[in-house]
């Protein structure tokens, strides 16, 4: 394993050389990757550095070991911080209790000490990695949460949108035996447990246990004559059926008609099932599910207790060509991000499933006018120009007669497609480099502003402050602070050459209320204080 990352942090250099020179980093478990003279510089470098652990003293000019450690728990709670003082104060050691300081030495430092410390340190990092990669605990951990990771599944499942191949991986992995039928059937089960009964006397004096009876009624009614699995969605309770060569739908809807009546007749419940239409891919459930909840709606009509088809409720002689939920959001993911492949191959299945249905002209109508529909509000989102996007001018019939005829429709919509996803790119890249440029300008704007950090120029934006650091950085070659700092400075500088201010007004005046930090900050970029800049500058004009 490599060796963890520690930083020092302390306002005496000697204090810091002599600890990095005396300890032995390597038999400890770690290396030193920085070291800093106050709480401030450290806090910039550990952005850049990451270290594991801190080491660090209390007493620093402009910023404490303490003011510093609730920084850290803040931002990187992940980092270990280690004080070591001079005081023996029990305040001192009860805030650092609460700031999650996980050793308190006293100095002088003892290098026995210190490196017994690190070697505690060291094991307990070790064992925190090994729990976390423990195959036995992530393995229990696992079967533990397998029952609503299953019901997770079966509900993305039902609402489509998942491709074969991940659908059967997700079947094996969850032991869910339904897949390689002839065709599968939803229902939709919505129990009504009667007012009337006596609850002294019933199940229904503890009503949670109800829907697990009629549950265990259904299993057992369909154990061994066909394969199904039985979950909870957010609306009802969801039976799915794979439909085999050895059985039959009717025979199915007879079944669940003797269930409606066992549940009246032995848990005392009103049980009304649903049954959708069936499909023939477990990548097209979002109908039948969609269709067995419809099939519910019309309990007002027939009665509840027992099964209701929506084939009797809602017959249909015709194909039916729809633009699924599924099919509107493949092609959405497909023009947002590509690649051209993924775009083609979507826009080739969406026309080919048109292609191959027998269907009357209007349903071919309003097949095309869904996926135009789904186009045309993707480019209103993305403030794209509809008559650049679809090649017209601002008249949406005209869009419609571009797809009058069949063989037009597949190079069309892929033309539209293509160009839409060239826009949004450029669009994305166009609203990076405006975000950045709105940042520079409200730093050029508030740099004199001491709590000009990056959370406040975040909110100003509207974005996190991670993907902000991380964007900006990419885009400047600069982390923020470092890019404020010379912001500060260089404005600094002027100040310097072009008035007479006091030193502390030039520091007030671009962000730093503390004189001797802002010297500080400026000899370390410049060399010298900003005084002998000031004097040697301007004996250099005379």
């Amino acid at each position: 394993m490599n060796p963890y990352k520690i930083m020092l942090v302390d306002d005496e250099e000697e204090v810091r050389t002599s600890i990095i020179r005396k300890i032995d980093w390597q038999d400890a478990g770690f290396e030193v990757i920085g070291d800093a003279e106050n709480g401030k510089e450290a806090l910039e470098k550990i952005e850049q550095n990451e270290p594991d652990v801190v080491l660090t003293d209390i007493r620093m000019p402009y910023m404490d070991g303490l003011e510093m450690a609730e920084n850290i728990r803040q931002r990187y709670p992940s980092i270990k911080i280690v004080i070591f003082s001079g005081f023996d104060e029990f305040e001192y050691a009860k805030k650092a209790i609460k700031l999650n300081v996980i050793e308190y030495i006293l100095k002088p430092v003892n290098v026995e000490e210190l490196t017994a410390i690190l070697k505690k340190i060291k094991k307990n990092l070790d064992e925190e990695i090994e729990q976390k990669r423990n195959v036995t605990l992530l393995r229990e951990s696992y079967i533990k949460s397998l029952p609503a990771i299953r019901e997770h599944f079966l509900n993305d499942l039902i609402h489509g949108g998942m491709e074969e191949a991940q659908i059967e991986e997700k079947l094996n992995e969850y032991a869910i035996d339904v897949a390689g039928a002839v065709k599968w059937v939803i229902a939709a089960i919505h129990l009504e447990p009667d007012e009337k009964v006596d609850k002294a006397v019933s199940l229904h004096q503890q009503r949670e246990l109800i829907p697990i009876s009629v549950r265990n009624l259904i299993e057992e009614k369909l154990e061994g004559q066909y394969r199904f699995i039985v979950f909870h969605s957010s609306f009802e309770t969801i039976l799915l059926v794979a439909i085999d060569k050895d059985n039959t739908q009717t025979g199915l809807i007879a079944l669940l008609g003797d269930i409606c009546k066992e549940t009246k007749k032995i848990l005392e419940v009103s049980v009304t099932i649903g049954v959708g239409e069936s499909c023939s891919s477990l990548t097209d459930l979002s109908r039948p599910c969609h269709t067995a909840l419809n099939a519910l709606g019309y309990r007002a009509i027939t009665g509840s207790g027992g099964v209701i088809c929506i084939g009797d409720m809602e017959p249909s002689g015709h194909e039916k060509l729809r633009f699924d939920s599924r099919m509107e959001s493949e092609l959405i993911a497909a023009v947002k991000f590509g690649p051209k492949e993924k775009i083609r191959s979507v826009i080739d299945g969406i026309v080919s499933r048109m292609e191959d249905a027998r269907v009357h002209y209007r349903q071919y109508q309003a097949y095309v006018l869904a996926i135009i529909n789904v186009l045309t509000q993707l480019s209103q989102q993305y403030d794209l120009r509809i008559s650049e996007m679809f090649g017209v001018e601002n008249d949406y019939f005209e869009i419609l007669g571009r797809v009058q005829k069949m063989e037009n429709v597949r190079p069309y919509l892929t033309e539209v497609a293509l160009k839409m996803n060239a826009g949004m790119e450029e669009e994305r890249s166009n609203t990076t480099k405006n975000v950045i440029r709105e940042a520079k300008q409200y730093i050029q704007d508030n740099f004199q502003d001491p709590e000009l950090s990056v959370e406040k120029i975040c909110r100003h934006l509207h974005m996190s402050p991670a993907y902000f650091s991380t964007m900006f950085k990419k885009e400047t070659g600069q982390a923020y602070i470092a890019y404020l700092t010379d912001v500060r400075l260089g404005r600094a500088v002027e100040l310097l050459m072009a008035t007479d201010d006091k030193t502390y007004i030039i520091a007030e005046k671009v962000g730093y209320p503390e004189q001797n930090y802002f010297s500080y900050v400026f000899k370390k970029k410049f060399g010298v204080s900003p005084t002998r800049y000031r004097t040697a500058h301007r004996s250099g004009e005379a």
